[in-house]
């Protein structure tokens, strides 16, 4: 794997710690302490009631689904789970958090201390250490109208559980950052608590970024970048935000702790506010939640849920079905595209597989913009195209031609061969008489190669596929050419 071009490259003597806090929305079907539904709506403060509007004088209750989708989370991370824990207040004023405090977890968690591998440029992998994963409600959201001054409210998603994954400032580059935001993406849409759409605001993630001398075994000031919802724009930002850093320090000006906002269409951060700390929140015990109590029996039901996870779906599918590691390094991390190569796996054993379906399948769908299980090659019919090559039924060429016609308008793959008579001639007796048919027509092409003209081969190779219409093995007819042109 090539190294990816950082700044950091540019300033020898400094080093970077990024710690990360993603907010994962969890799919459950109702809000986290409230009975709205939980679900996208183009209609604003359409899923509201009285709790989550914040009303006073209402009472929360817990959403059980939550719970379980954070123990869920905390045993696929390694984490301890907490025996007893609780929610606090954290005291904040925005447009969009309408109670003036947010409902959360404080100083003890429902899970603590967990970790999780990501995969390094070299093909390693690093230990990423996770200091906490919490339960706590979402914001609204403020849209702010163009052509005037005026914002509206939509509180549409207030109240929405989230997950709150923290790690600690062991992240050390640019790509170490893309590579954990992609494993927790990943994961946890393996584990199917959250559907990892961030155009939606599903997965984001704050990210916090301190620059020092390599020397200094202290870190820097860290900077807060808030909510950013793309791996893109978030990897732009941390690149960004460390020249920033790095610049002030090189000038001798402080760095001071902060919360910035990235503009994605200018491409450089702005200062937002002071980065405030805990005693800022005035956290205090909510009164109206009981605290949540996790027995061994809830903790043991929960991991008789647990699927496979990418890491070890990784490992099977390299013994499995001999995948090299980059191979299943990229349809992993996709939950669709490995559901697909596992069922089109069923049907067929050619090593060919998964080459077609990483080139002529992939190229496809991102060309048109369709979900692979939309597409007409189905997982069924891929595997009888790889099939049919195997067999030397078709080559290459009539495999793409094939793939094509399935993808616009269906169809099934052997009728396809017959339909467009694409059948591939494999008789060695009926290739040896087009071979000696085209050698005996160019007496003159033959007489020049035997005098050393040797880029005539490639002539009579293209007289034998077209006389052929395509439908031979290129090697065969090669090994037949120079059998007859001694």
């Amino acid at each position: 794997m090539r190294k990816n071009i950082s700044i950091l490259d540019q300033y020898k003597d400094y080093a970077v710690n990024i710690g990360i806090e993603i907010h994962v929305q969890l799919t459950t079907k109702s809000k986290l302490f409230c009975a709205s539904a939980h679900e996208q709506s183009e209609k604003p403060n359409s899923n509201i009631c009285s709790i989550c509007a914040g009303h006073p004088g209402v009472l929360p209750v817990l959403n059980k689904k939550a719970v379980d989708y954070a123990i869920l989370a905390g045993l696929a991370t390694d984490c301890s789970i907490s025996k007893l824990c609780s929610f606090a207040r954290k005291h904040y004023f925005y447009p969009d958090l309408p109670k003036g405090f947010q409902t959360t977890q404080g100083d003890i968690p429902i899970c603590t201390e967990g970790f999780i591998y990501i995969r390094l440029d070299d093909g390693s992998e690093k230990k990423i250490r996770l200091t906490r994963i919490h339960i706590e409600e979402d914001a609204g959201k403020n849209i702010h109208a163009s052509g005037s001054d005026e914002s509206f409210v939509d509180l549409n998603r207030a109240g929405t559980p989230l997950l709150e994954i923290v790690s600690y400032p062991d992240i050390e580059s640019t790509d170490e950052a893309k590579s954990y935001l992609k494993t927790i993406h990943t994961l946890v849409q393996y584990l199917n608590i959250c559907s990892g759409n961030m155009q939606e605001g599903a997965f984001r993630a704050d990210t916090n970024i301190s620059v020092r001398k390599k020397n200094n075994p202290e870190l820097g000031t860290r900077c807060e970048l808030k909510n950013i919802n793309s791996f893109k724009f978030i990897t732009d930002a941390i690149e960004y935000e460390i020249q920033r850093q790095i610049e002030l320090i090189e000038s001798g000006k402080p760095v001071d702790q902060e919360t910035r906002l990235w503009d994605t269409k200018k491409n450089v951060s702005r200062s937002m506010r002071s980065k405030e700390d805990a005693q800022d929140y005035r956290y205090f015990s909510e009164p109206d939640l009981p605290s949540i109590v996790v027995s061994e029996e809830w903790i043991a039901r929960m991991q008789k849920t647990m699927p496979e996870l990418p890491r070890v779906k990784q490992q099977r599918l390299i013994n499995d079905y001999g995948l090299l590691l980059e191979q299943a390094d990229i349809i992993v991390n996709d939950l669709a595209l490995v559901q697909y190569f596992e069922k089109a796996a069923q049907h067929t054993k050619s090593k060919r597989l998964i080459n077609w379906i990483l080139r002529d399948l992939m190229a496809y769908v991102k060309e048109f913009k369709i979900s692979l299980f939309s597409c007409r090659v189905t997982p069924q019919k891929i595997a009888q195209i790889v099939d049919l090559l195997d067999q030397n039924k078709i080559n290459n060429n009539a495999a793409s031609q094939i793939f094509l016609a399935i993808a616009e308008s269906g169809g099934e793959p052997a009728a396809l061969i017959e339909q467009m008579g694409l059948q591939q001639i494999g008789s060695m007796e009926d290739l040896e008489k087009i071979i000696q048919e085209i050698i005996a027509k160019n007496p003159n092409q033959v007489e020049q190669f035997k005098n050393g003209k040797q880029k005539l081969f490639g002539f009579f190779v293209g007289q034998a596929m077209q006389k052929t219409k395509g439908n031979a093995d290129p090697k065969v007819l090669q090994e037949l050419i120079k059998k007859y042109l001694k």
